[in-house]
C-alpha cells in the first residue's frame, strides 16, 4: 500500500521526515475494504515527498529503483508500489492519482492499474486533499483479472467522502458480449504534446489487435485537447490549490523539506484570472470528451511519451522536442480534470527492453467497458507474461 494512504497502527509518514512516526488510528476506506475482502498488508510502498513528482525519491526512505533497469525510476507518484508489484513482491497493491501516479508508473514498470470515475473508490484516510476533485485512489496488479477482482471490492460511497458516487452493482466486463459492437477511437496526440516513436507504434497496434478481434476502430482526434492544453489548465490550478497545503504542512519544519516541497513552494502564484480560465478550459475539456463519448465506447492512447527514463533527469527530447518532466503527464491529466476512468497497460516493449503501456479512456462511469476491452487486448498480448529478470 503506497504510504500516502492510512494503514491503522502501521507507520504511514507520506515521504516526508515532518510526518516520520505517524501510526494513524484507522485505515483508509480503501484499505478497510480489501481487508475485508481477505486481502493481507503486507507493507507500506515507497512514494516522493508529499505524493509530488515524477520519481519515488525522499529523505526517508531514498529511491525506488526499477525492476527492469535499476539506474531507471518506477515513477511516481505510486512507484514503490508499481516496482514491488513487477518484482513479484504482491500480486494487487493501492495508489494514488493526481495526475499520473496510478497510471505512469504501471507504464514505466510494465504492470497494470486503474485511476476509475472520480468518486468510485473514496478517498477517505488518504492525504493530501487538495485538489480534491482531481485525486483518485486506484488498485494496481499483474492482470486484468486481478485489477478488476480488487476494482469490485474497492468502489463505492462510505459516507465520509462528499465526491463518492453511488452506482448500479459493479460488472468487470471480462468475458461479457456487449449489447452492440464497440466503437473505439485511437489518438497520440495533438492535445498531449510530443511521443516517442515507439510508443506511437505501440498504440497503433493496440488498435490494430482491437481491429482484428472485429472491433470498429479508427483513428481520431478530440479538438477541445487542440484548443486548451490540458496540463497548462492543470498546472495553474493544482498550484493555487496545493500551495497552500503544502505552506501549511511545512511550516516550521523548512529544515525537513526535500526537492518537491521546496519547488512547490517556490512556484509563482496562480493569478484570479488565470485560474478562471485555467477552471473554463476544464469545461471545455470536458465537453469536448463528452461529444467524443457520443459516438464512440473507448479511447486508446499512451500513458507516458516515453518507455521509463533514467534516475534524476528532468529534461526530455522527445520527438526532437526538448520538454520539460511534466510533459510527462500529458497524456494522463486530462482525465484528472474530466474525472473520466483510464486503465494502464502493457502492450509493447522498447529497443532497449522496457515495458510500453497504452491507456484505455472509458466514458464516465464505464469502467465495466474498458476492463472488457483491457481484457481482449491482455488476450491477444505477446507481452502479458514478461516479467523483470531479477
Amino acid at each position: 500500500v503506497k504510504d500516502s494512504i492510512d494503514t491503522a497502527g502501521v507507520l504511514t509518514q507520506r515521504g516526508s521526515p515532518i510526518f516520520k512516526g505517524r501510526r494513524p488510528d484507522a485505515d483508509a476506506t480503501s484499505v478497510a475494504r480489501m481487508k475485508t475482502a481477505g486481502a493481507i498488508l503486507l507493507g507500506k510502498t515507497n512514494l516522493p515527498e508529499f505524493s509530488y513528482w515524477i520519481e519515488s525519491d525522499n529523505l526517508l526512505s531514498g529511491r525506488s529503483n526499477n525492476p527492469w533497469d535499476v539506474t531507471r525510476t518506477p515513477g511516481g507518484s505510486s512507484g514503490g508500489e508499481s516496482a514491488a508489484i513487477a518484482a513479484g513482491m504482491s500480486p494487487i497493491g493501492l495508489g494514488t492519482d493526481l495526475a499520473i501516479s496510478v497510471r505512469g508508473p504501471a507504464a514505466q514498470t510494465g504492470i497494470t492499474s486503474m485511476k476509475a470515475t472520480h468518486g468510485r473508490v473514496p478517498m477517505t484516510g488518504i492525504w493530501p486533499r487538495a485538489p480534491r476533485r482531481f485525486w483518485h485512489v486506484g488498485p494496481m496488479a499483474r492482470s486484468v483479472r486481478d485489477l478488476a477482482l480488487a476494482f469490485s471490492q474497492l468502489a463505492g460511497p462510505d459516507g465520509h467522502d462528499a465526491f463518492a458516487t453511488s452506482t448500479v452493482q459493479f460488472d468487470a466486463g471480462i468475458g461479457r458480449q456487449p449489447d452492440r459492437p464497440l466503437r473505439v477511437g485511437w489518438m497520440v496526440g495533438p492535445g498531449f504534446g510530443p511521443v516517442d516513436a515507439e510508443v506511437t507504434a505501440t498504440v497503433r497496434a493496440a488498435a490494430e489487435a482491437l481491429k482484428n478481434l472485429g472491433i470498429h476502430v479508427e483513428q481520431v482526434g478530440i479538438p477541445a485537447l487542440e484548443r486548451d492544453f490540458a496540463l497548462d489548465a492543470f498546472n495553474r490550478i493544482h498550484v493555487m490549490e496545493m500551495k497552500p497545503a503544502f505552506r501549511a504542512a511545512t511550516t516550521g519544519h523548512e529544515d525537513q523539506m526535500y526537492t518537491m516541497a521546496k519547488t512547490m513552494l517556490s512556484l509563482p502564484d496562480t493569478s484570479m484570472a488565470d485560474f478562471i480560465e485555467a477552471e473554463q478550459a476544464v469545461e471545455r475539456i470536458r465537453d469536448g470528451y463528452a461529444e467524443y463519448f457520443r459516438d464512440f465506447d473507448a479511447l486508446i492512447t499512451h500513458v507516458l511519451p516515453i518507455p521509463a527514463h533514467k534516475h534524476g533527469v528532468d529534461t526530455f527530447v522527445i520527438d526532437g522536442q526538448t520538454v520539460d518532466a511534466t510533459y510527462l503527464q500529458g497524456a494522463t491529466v486530462p482525465l484528472n480534470l474530466t474525472g473520466l476512468p483510464g486503465i494502464s497497460m502493457r502492450f509493447g516493449t522498447s529497443r532497449e527492453g522496457l515495458p510500453i503501456n497504452v491507456q484505455l479512456v472509458g466514458s464516465w462511469l464505464a469502467e465495466s467497458t474498458i476492463l472488457h476491452v483491457a481484457s481482449l487486448l491482455e488476450g491477444v498480448s505477446a507481452v502479458r507474461h514478461l516479467r523483470p529478470l531479477l
